[in-house]
């Protein structure tokens, strides 16, 4: 396994699949990739957040240090490859991925259907991955 890329947004969901990426990056000694995709909507504009792209972006990789820090610690966040990238989050992790890749994504992440098994992003990940794909469930789910 050369790299294995976890999707992070912040929500339970996500934060089970960096936990148990990271450790499955541990086992194989391989890079652990952190990719927190984010899209521009009238709805950041209508909350009064920042609305340059740079700000933005900043924002999120902020949100994503501390995401890492607190599931982490700051060691482990130290040894992180955060990605931070606008845009849909399946093409961003798509992007990321090689064939000698693992992709861990959690079963749901904020947005969609909560009664769903599958989000939006797990399902085209796993169904367009040229790697294999780990979706890991929220503890209590």
């Amino acid at each position: 396994m050369k790299r294995v890329i976890v999707g992070v947004d912040g929500s339970d969901g996500s934060r089970a699949a960096l936990r148990w990426a990271a450790s499955e990056a541990e086992r194989w000694r391989a890079p652990l990739v952190a990719v927190w995709a984010w899209e521009f909507s009238p709805l950041i504009v209508a909350t009064n957040a920042p609305t340059e792209i740079e700000e933005l972006s900043q924002a999120v990789a902020q949100r994503l240090r501390e995401t890492l820090v607190e599931e982490l610690g700051e060691d482990g966040a130290d040894r992180v490859e955060a990605h931070v990238v606008e845009g849909p989050p399946v093409r961003a992790l798509l992007e990321q991925a090689s064939a000698d890749d693992l992709i861990v994504v959690g079963s749901r992440g904020y947005g969609g259907l909560k009664g769903a098994l599958l989000g939006s992003v797990s399902q085209q990940v796993v169904h367009y991955a040229p790697c294999p794909v780990t979706v890991v469930r929220a503890p209590g789910r």
